[in-house]
């Protein structure tokens, strides 16, 4: 990764206008509705901090070398006479590439790619709650085996996906950060209570709430909504697991720390949650702040406070805007800080102790996202066919009313054949009367009159004469 600046000013997707969506630190609805997104702490921006310069030393030295080769090799060219050769040869393959890479860039978002990709979405996102539903009931030790793979799997595709949009400093903020603790107590520190207890308190808190207050949705097709929904939701549930469904005897051998912390402490347990909690924000503090300083204030990079201090339209944007400039900062992380003790407080008082409590409470996040993701089918798709119904509408208006003035020429061609008609009857025999016709619609006679210049080939012909009319002739 270079450190040099982007040419590109980054805008990310606008967030949820909900009142309930005040300091939560994951954000879930962009500006545009076309993806929504769930923001985290990952310690994989390290890699920014610590190894960009060098890996910047290393490109520098890799052109500086290539250059050299380059030289060289017009130094040969041009003795031999072919230097003109070669840089028409270099111009041939730069095109070539640049064809190839436009060409597996177009094929990578066609329609087909991206209807197979929706497809396979929608069956993992299925049978993941299928098999959540089943692992919880006759397989419980295998919830956080699951979550660990997801998440392997998911949590590396949305970095690199918000790396390559220019939007992973929003993976700073908590998500990751929970995440990744989660896997630390699981996999290394299965008998720290502390870690148990900021762990179990993080994951309902802050997380949880995330999926009401930023309006996760349940929409399978959508693989970065899935994610969303999966890191937030999926951590309570695997905790919940383990605290209330897990096998009493395996859980004393696989997590000896459930033994140790049979109640929770309230003052104890706000006390760890909230250490963990400050760590994290020191680090946000000097990784964010402090050393992306300048990227932040050019605007190449937008942070969750950056973005929500420009939407003046939300609470927060206009909170912020009303405190003095050197104080906002502070203001928006206490304010973090105060939101993350006020989620955390149902789990310490009403979840650790209850399964019946802890059951309900995921039905109630679960019914939420499906709500939204309901919402989001009805409500986008409704407005898509909406206004492709009225598209088609106004082309049909529009087809009627252009066949409209078609029969008005075909009855000015007609009436000037039936003049001649009528002189040559005058100089020879009287005209017979012709039969009458019952009149007919001018946007259907305009019609067939189209499809008749179609069939012979562009040209509109008079119908043929009937019997009688020839008779009569």
């Amino acid at each position: 990764m270079s450190d040099t600046p982007d040419r590109v000013t980054s805008r990310p997707p606008s967030r949820s206008s909900s009142a309930l969506a005040v300091f939560s630190t994951p954000f879930e609805k962009w500006r545009n509705d076309e993806v929504e997104w769930s923001s985290a702490y990952t310690l994989l921006d390290t890699f920014e901090t610590f190894f960009d310069a060098r890996f910047d030393l290393w490109e520098r030295r890799l052109k500086k070398q290539g250059q050299k080769v380059m030289d060289s090799t017009r130094e040969a060219f041009r003795k031999r006479g072919l230097d003109k050769d070669i840089d028409k040869e270099i111009s041939k393959l730069k095109e070539t590439l640049a064809v190839r890479i436009q060409a597996l860039n177009t094929a990578w978002h066609s329609t087909k790619v991206v209807k197979t990709r929706e497809k396979v979405s929608f069956f993992v996102g299925v049978h993941t709650v299928l098999g959540s539903a089943l692992m919880v009931c006759l397989y419980p030790e295998w919830v956080h085996i699951f979550y660990t793979i997801a998440c392997a799997y998911l949590l590396p595709l949305r970095f690199f996906s918000y790396k390559q949009k220019a939007y992973h400093y929003f993976l700073f903020d908590l998500c990751y950060y929970v995440t990744i603790l989660n896997f630390i107590y699981i996999w290394l520190l299965p008998g720290s209570a502390s870690l148990l207890v900021a762990c179990y308190c993080l994951s309902h808190g802050s997380l949880a709430s995330a999926v009401i207050t930023w309006r996760n949705s349940l929409v399978f097709h959508d693989i970065d909504k899935v994610t969303s929904l999966f890191i937030h939701i999926y951590a309570p549930f695997t905790f919940t697991t383990l605290r209330h469904y897990y096998p009493h005897e395996a859980a004393t051998k696989r997590f000896p720390a459930l033994l140790d912390v049979p109640h929770l402490h309230p003052g104890r347990a706000l006390l760890f949650s909230s250490a963990i909690y400050v760590i994290w924000q020191a680090l946000y503090w000097q990784f964010v702040y402090i050393g992306k300083k300048a990227k932040i204030e050019s605007g190449q990079r937008t942070t969750s406070f950056s973005f929500l201090l420009a939407d003046r339209r939300g609470m927060i944007g206009r909170a912020l805007g009303s405190v003095p400039e050197k104080y906002r900062v502070a203001s928006f992380m206490f304010g973090q800080f105060v939101y993350s003790i006020l989620t955390e407080l149902p789990a310490v008082y009403l979840l650790y102790d209850s399964s019946v409590r802890s059951t309900i409470f995921l039905f109630l996040l679960f019914g939420v996202s499906v709500w939204n993701g309901g919402g989001f089918y009805i409500e986008v798709f409704g407005r898509k066919f909406e206004k492709e119904m009225e598209a088609l509408r106004k082309e049909l208006a529009e087809m009627s009313a252009s066949r409209a003035t078609t029969p008005a020429q075909s009855t000015g061609s007609l009436s000037h054949h039936e003049g001649e008609a009528s002189s040559e009857d005058e100089g020879g025999q009287l005209a017979m009367p012709q039969p009458q016709h019952p009149p007919k619609n001018p946007v259907n006679e305009g019609l067939d009159t189209v499809d008749r210049a179609l069939q012979d080939g562009g040209h509109v012909v008079d119908e043929p004469l009937t019997l009688e009319e020839k008779k009569s002739q």
